[in-house]
């Protein structure tokens, strides 16, 4: 007697599991790991102050253009720090923190934040918790428009919920950091490519560049993609060097000769705003260069055989997710709040998951090490939410970060899914012709 669920009440237990695991992570989220966090900061004497990523990019955005100050001068750098922890940091204090807060964006970002700039931080702040929230769940389908994936809409909310309930998601919600309108850009970008509304993509991925580190590389494969069939794609090239074009000239009119002055903050940056890549905390020193050498390498022969692919076919799909993982692996921050890039290539993994599990060994079981670390985030934070119920929360903050445990190999793991995977089915690749014959989309699900 089989035991599996009926496919067509299946959707509903998998929408039914996934709010199940939103109200868990929630749960232990803000009544557990938060005033754990908080209390380790009192007791450590650290400054509590608003600690919101925004923070600095909404002051030096007010103060220019309400004002008329350098967003990046040291002034308003000392107020950025202020309202970021709550006082001054003093170097002389070994409990205070020694990463000082700044601007540090293309001075471009003003124009985004232009409309909240006569409002209370606190007002604003409010906003972009659920606003950086939304757009991370919409992100979901839009990726799966851009790689071709069809499940059906309940099982769409699902990954929409899922989102929400990612270290991402509880992250942009505490930290709102700009990552998951970048990634919104980006999935949005995808998506209109797929629609062939490539003036748009172009418009939205010069937008994405406010925050070129996270972005850069997804940018530069786009790039690359439309120039393999220039008559076809120009636009999308025209529309990203025209909005580029003109948010640049805007911002000089606004604070003439900007850009060297963001140079010379980002040279500082790195000694004070950045952690270790997830590479140089993985692997030896001698070999980081060589590594990340050998993966950008590999990376773009990867996407110069995908570049005449159609979007929305399995190679336009890979190439998103072999970007979107090496971006991270390579990228000088740990942050939560950047693993939203891995939704392209966890949906991609989902997508052909039939073929993986028909694969060979490597393939199936680095996809179930992908799959085990996202079990494990959200189990053990549902775990101890059920818990909370049963024990005075301040017991178990001992355990408050056992979730996050995973969080550190999520994105190594998802590359070498990736990567093995696209090896493993290379041969049912590479049977259908590149270009205009490449791969269809993955067909919906019923």
């Amino acid at each position: 007697m089989k035991l599996l669920p009926n496919p067509r009440t299946l959707p509903w237990y998998m929408l039914a599991a996934s709010l199940l695991v939103c109200f868990g992570v929630w749960h232990w989220a803000e009544g557990i790991l938060a005033p754990a966090n908080t209390g380790q900061a009192l007791a450590k004497g650290r400054p509590i102050g608003n600690n919101s990523d925004l923070y600095p990019r909404w002051l030096g955005t007010r103060e220019l253009l309400l004002h008329g100050r350098d967003p990046y001068s040291a002034e308003v750098t000392r107020e950025i720090q202020t309202g970021f922890y709550g006082r001054p940091l003093n170097p002389q204090n070994p409990s205070d923190p020694t990463f000082p807060e700044s601007f540090v964006y293309p001075l471009y970002v003003v124009f985004l934040l232009a409309p909240t700039v006569t409002l209370p931080f606190a007002t604003v702040q409010e906003i972009f918790r659920w606003f950086l929230l939304f757009g991370l769940a919409c992100s979901v389908p839009l990726w799966m428009c851009a790689i071709g994936f069809r499940p059906r809409r309940l099982l769409v909310l699902s990954g929409m919920v899922l989102a929400l309930s990612s270290s991402p998601g509880v992250s942009e919600y505490h930290q709102q950091n700009l990552a998951a309108l970048v990634v919104l850009f980006l999935a949005a970008a995808a998506a209109a490519t797929a629609r062939n509304r490539l003036l748009l993509a172009g418009f939205l991925l010069a937008l994405a560049t406010i925050k070129p580190e996270l972005s850069g590389l997804i940018v530069l494969w786009f790039l690359l993609w439309a120039t393999a069939c220039w008559s076809e794609r120009k636009r999308l090239i025209w529309g990203f060097l025209g909005t580029l074009a003109a948010l640049l000239i805007a911002a000089e009119v606004v604070s003439p000769h900007w850009i060297g002055r963001f140079l010379a903050a980002l040279t500082e940056y790195p000694t004070y705003g950045t952690d270790p890549s997830i590479l140089q905390v993985l692997l030896p020193s001698f070999l980081v260069k060589v590594v990340t050498a050998g993966l950008l390498g590999v990376l773009f022969a990867f996407c110069w055989q995908s570049r005449k692919a159609p979007a929305g076919s399995e190679y336009f799909g890979w190439a998103l997710a072999w970007v979107a993982t090496v971006t991270l692996a390579v990228l000088p921050k740990l942050a939560a709040y950047n693993q939203a890039l891995l939704i392209p290539a966890l949906l991609v993994l989902l997508a052909h998951r039939e073929a993986i599990w028909k694969a060979r060994l490597f393939p199936r079981a680095l996809t179930k090490g992908v799959l085990m670390c996202l079990l494990w985030q959200w189990g053990t934070a549902l775990i101890l939410s059920l818990g909370s119920l049963l024990l005075p929360p301040s017991r178990l903050q001992a355990a408050a970060g056992v979730p996050e445990y995973t969080l550190l190999a999520l994105p190594p793991v998802t590359l070498l899914a990736v990567v093995v995977t696209t090896v493993s089915l290379r041969a049912s690749l590479t049977k259908l012709p590149m270009g205009a014959q490449a791969s269809p989309p993955v067909r919906r699900q019923r």
